[in-house]
């Protein structure tokens, strides 16, 4: 759809914006300031009116009232670990504060970063491959560490209490066999 074919008094900016809805919604913004419409359900009906179908749901999306750049900025910058994620939602995480203006390799460095010791040492001879294929390998080494961890913490079925009161009394019957031989 072009601007020719807009719906309302407004002036339209083009909606051929896949590649980049950012700079779509400031140009729509400015049109909104421009033009005196203040009332958010206007500029909804506005937007996803002149949008094409096919992107009215990405529009949606992209437009829900949210935390703004800045804070998700400081969000990816200062806080966040992995958690009980797996590195894969981990970087569907990262991701999400990042927007589309971060480059995956500065992405890639916050992302490792935050893994693990020895995963970080493994994934790092990974730097040739895509990041959503190493993020996919340290999802496997996640899960075989875990599992090594977990049979590596599985309690033994006798206790120490259990074995003393074991030798005590193998010494004690030592001591009386002993005894009865004197």
């Amino acid at each position: 759809m072009s601007s020719s074919k807009c719906r309302s008094s407004l002036p339209c900016p083009p909606t051929d914006w896949p590649s980049d809805p950012e700079l779509w919604f400031c140009m729509v913004e400015r049109s909104f300031e421009a033009s005196g419409t203040d009332l958010e359900s206007t500029r909804l009906g506005y937007v996803l009116g002149n949008l094409d179908p096919r992107y009215a749901a990405e529009a949606a999306l992209i437009r829900q009232p949210g935390i703004s750049q800045e804070t998700r900025m400081k969000q990816l910058f200062e806080s966040g670990d992995l958690g009980d994620r797996k590195p894969t939602q981990f970087l569907r995480h990262l991701r999400g504060l990042a927007g589309t203006t971060m480059p995956d390799n500065l992405l890639r460095t916050i992302w490792s970063s935050r893994l693990p010791l020895n995963v970080q040492a493994i994934i790092a001879t990974m730097w040739d491959k895509d990041l959503d294929e190493t993020a996919g390998a340290a999802d496997c080494i996640m899960e075989a560490i875990q599992t090594e961890t977990i049979a590596a913490v599985t309690p033994t079925t006798s206790s120490i209490p259990e074995t003393i009161q074991t030798l005590t009394n193998t010494i004690y019957t030592l001591r009386m066999d002993l005894n009865n031989m004197r």
